[in-house]
């Protein structure tokens, strides 16, 4: 079906509401693409393909998304799939059932078809466990599809499925995004469901290939679940209407340096300078900016938070399975930083999270002269695979690490939604994704945004050159 690679999923469920295409139709398309391109990309671990073939039958064609094929994240709970996190610790685990993230998607109407490679835990900007090897990128399959949802970005890239479910930590949704030349918006902190959330850096969503089907799976998750510590403001109207309303002339901050002012690599600073000259003959008003952001002071406190985030996953999954964990199973840097999490005091976490809420004023004053910043999503293109995996120096892997993605966690850091949006590809035809935060609660304002910017410069219908064959 060509129809398949060549509509989003909005698209999609529209012809199945109409009768013009069915449920089953799409999710043997599914399988059949995944089947061609999977065994390039190392993109879909568990296959869901049998499940998927029962549930055609009960699709509610009332649901946004009646009968369209999905496919979750090895970090998310989905009832009777497994869910490793790319560790060899959760390798035999089964979901006994789902989170709430999950349960709104079922009622979506998606047909989950099987779960995306992530690293282990998801704790790197890469996509290469060694449990299931690594992700390749569907542009040059020597390079990364980038980390942690490398599975869905390649997934979505190639034409397995229109969208897919993506977490985002700390970049995890918008780096991936940037490698493989998609759609990805990092939500705001409590606008979907995320239960527990302990240090509040995370949140779940997707990566698609239209910012319409971005939008429209928002409008059918969002809302805090149960007991969830942070509920983000309710929008005026339904995200999707966003993606048609034009935004009006905005007033945009750029920067095309590092925060603290380093050169990045020229394509990376091209794709910004490139984005900026687009905004503003689409009518908005850019100027080149600075952040008043101490780069050693934030990397130090975010480190602190995030080590302790893998310690807690460590020191929680024991009572998934019931064996205790040891260094033997989990990969030498996931162990290490685990270790070094719970060496980290009370008063030196505290410190760091007062740091963040300090950095959050730092934003959220910047915001009161611009309506959004540009930046690059990377400092340069995607990695060649290998490239980034841990040789046993915890200093110099956090060094090359944060260095190849020195903007993405600012927005987790602060709660602020921000989206990679694909606008740029270089000369060796990878994409370089730029990255457009906003307000705290302000999706609607990136949504418009991406509109106008994907009327303007269409992406939706790219594919890989390997991956063009129906």
């Amino acid at each position: 079906m060509k129809e398949y690679t060549g509509m989003d999923a909005v698209g999609l469920s529209e012809l199945v509401k109409k009768k013009q295409l069915s449920p089953i139709e799409l999710v043997e398309s599914a399988i059949d693409r995944s089947r061609k391109v999977n065994p390039h990309i190392n993109a879909v671990i568990a296959e869901m393909f049998d499940e998927a073939r029962s549930l055609v039958e009960q699709v509610d064609l009332s649901y946004p998304f009646a009968g369209v094929p999905f496919l979750m994240k090895d970090l998310e709970f989905f009832a009777g799939a497994p869910y490793t996190g790319g560790s060899r610790f959760l390798q035999d685990f089964l979901c006994p059932t789902d989170s709430v993230l999950s349960s709104r998607i079922r009622r979506s109407g998606l047909i989950t078809i099987g779960k995306t490679n992530t690293c282990e835990l998801g704790i790197q900007p890469i996509t290469e466990p060694e449990l299931y090897g690594p992700t390749r990128n569907p542009w040059n399959l020597s390079y990364t599809a980038g980390g942690s949802s490398g599975g869905a970005a390649a997934a979505v890239a190639s034409g397995i499925v229109p969208m897919a479910h993506a977490s985002d930590g700390g970049g995890s949704i918008r780096i991936p995004a940037s490698c493989c030349g998609i759609f990805g918006m990092k939500i705001s902190r409590g606008r979907n469901p995320r239960n527990p959330d302990t240090l509040g850096l995370g949140v779940s969503h997707c990566v698609s290939r239209s910012v319409r089907d971005s939008a429209a799976l928002l409008d059918a998750t969002h809302g805090p679940g149960l007991g969830d510590p942070y509920i983000a403001p309710s929008p005026n109207r339904s995200f999707i209407n966003e993606v048609a309303t034009p935004p009006g002339k905005l007033k945009i901050g750029f920067l095309s340096t590092t925060f603290d002012g380093k050169p990045i690599h020229p394509d990376c600073r091209d794709a910004v300078v490139d984005a900026a000259k687009l905004c503003e003959d689409l009518g908005h008003h850019l100027e080149e900016v600075s952040l008043a952001i101490n780069v050693e002071k934030f990397t130090d406190a975010f480190t602190v938070l995030w080590y302790q985030m893998v310690t807690l996953g460590i020191t929680s999954l024991p009572a998934l399975v019931g064996k205790v964990a040891s260094e033997e199973h989990f990969e030498r840097l996931t162990w290490e930083i685990g270790q070094a999490g719970a060496r980290y005091t009370g008063v030196e976490t505290l410190t760091a999270m007062s740091y963040m809420q300090q950095l959050a004023g730092t934003m959220a004053r910047f915001f009161i002269d611009y309506d959004l910043l540009l930046t690059p999503t990377l400092s340069k293109p995607p990695v060649k695979i290998g490239e980034l995996v841990y040789k046993g120096d915890l200093e110099e892997y956090s060094r090359l690490a944060n260095g190849w993605v020195p903007y993405t966690p600012l927005a987790n850091a602060t709660g602020i939604p921000a989206m990679n949006v694909p606008l740029y590809w270089n000369e060796e035809n990878l994409p370089i994704g730029v990255q457009f935060f906003a307000p705290y609660g302000d999706e609607a304002t990136l949504f418009r945004l991406a509109g106008q910017l994907e009327e303007a410069r269409p992406w939706a219908g790219k594919l890989p050159p390997f991956t063009k064959t129906p």
